[in-house]
């Protein structure tokens, strides 16, 4: 088991953990929700041979830092900490990033503000920022999926999600997929992530802040912001691999639809018979797959 490290970033404690020998080619993994830097250990166990894998508690989850506003929590804080995260691991170095879920969503933000940075990006069953406000917007059948976001941004969530020993986060999650993994011991380790003072609010904060629209059945959407940002802005320039588990019950096909005029380099490998928590139920296969894809860059 590694031992759980902490650094100061943006006047915050991170706290993450690093597998892999202090030479190797450097890789940051973002976790999603609910999860927390034990999200992708099952992956980086696998990988820890080839890349120095860092593995965080994204602000509001774990044990690191909770700022109670929600403000905090837009996307461009996010992406600042794994920047600052990062520099203070290996000052002035460019990495690999891969991010899952949520995790997905920074590592897009990260990609589009200093692509100089990063040399390659893994994106495994998470969403481009347009194409999913597109999907959300145009599949009424995305629209059903995401039918929880507004629940998680009402403000009884917490308690809710909370009762009977956070009873609904975890059927949540084995909503979107299969969960053989979730095991009791893992099931318990996630009760104590979330159990941490404040960090239930901080997760659903995470929601409150996105700008993402998620319309009611027959409304007329007039204000979509992410829409509105020039498509030049949301591009990925570097190197880029979609990991996407066939089954997934939380983000449908139509997510992903259009990523090709967002990206200059984009290669796209789809796991049958895996959902949406593919890190979990196929580690193997994803660990290949980054392998081969990051190996290209060696």
């Amino acid at each position: 088991m590694t031992e759980v490290q902490s650094v100061e970033v943006n006047g915050l404690s991170i706290a993450y953990e690093i597998d892999g020998s202090e030479n190797a080619p450097l890789l940051l993994c973002l976790h999603g929700f609910p999860e927390y830097r034990a999200g992708w250990s099952d992956v980086s166990a696998l990988l820890k041979a080839r890349f120095r894998i860092v593995r965080p508690d994204q602000r509001g989850y774990g044990e690191s830092d909770k700022p109670k506003d929600v403000e905090a929590y837009r996307v461009h804080h996010l992406a600042r900490d794994m920047f600052g995260l990062m520099d203070a691991i290996a000052p002035e170095q460019s990495f690999f990033l891969a991010g899952h879920d949520w995790g997905a969503s920074v590592a897009y933000a990260m990609a589009f503000s200093e692509p100089e940075k990063i040399d390659r990006l893994v994106i495994v069953n998470g969403a481009h920022p347009a194409t999913f406000q597109k999907a959300l917007i145009d599949d009424p059948q995305q629209r059903e999926a995401s039918f929880y976001i507004p629940r998680l941004k009402a403000e009884n969530a917490e308690s809710r999600l909370a009762e009977d020993n956070y009873r609904r986060l975890l059927d949540m999650m084995e909503r979107f997929s299969d969960c053989p993994f979730l095991d009791k011991e893992k099931r318990q380790a996630y009760r104590d992530a979330w159990s941490r003072p404040g960090a239930l609010s901080a997760m659903l904060n995470w929601y409150r802040a996105s700008p993402i629209v998620v319309p009611v059945e027959n409304e007329a959407v007039e204000d979509v912001p992410v829409l509105a940002i020039d498509q030049e802005r949301l591009r990925v320039r570097m190197p880029h691999l979609l990991i996407w588990g066939e089954d997934d019950a939380a983000l449908r096909p139509s997510v992903i639809e259009g990523l090709d005029s967002y990206a200059d380099d984009l290669r796209r490998v789809f796991i049958p018979g895996a959902g949406h928590w593919v890190l979990h139920e196929k580690a193997q296969k994803v660990a290949e797959l980054i392998a081969a894809f990051l190996g290209e860059a060696e």
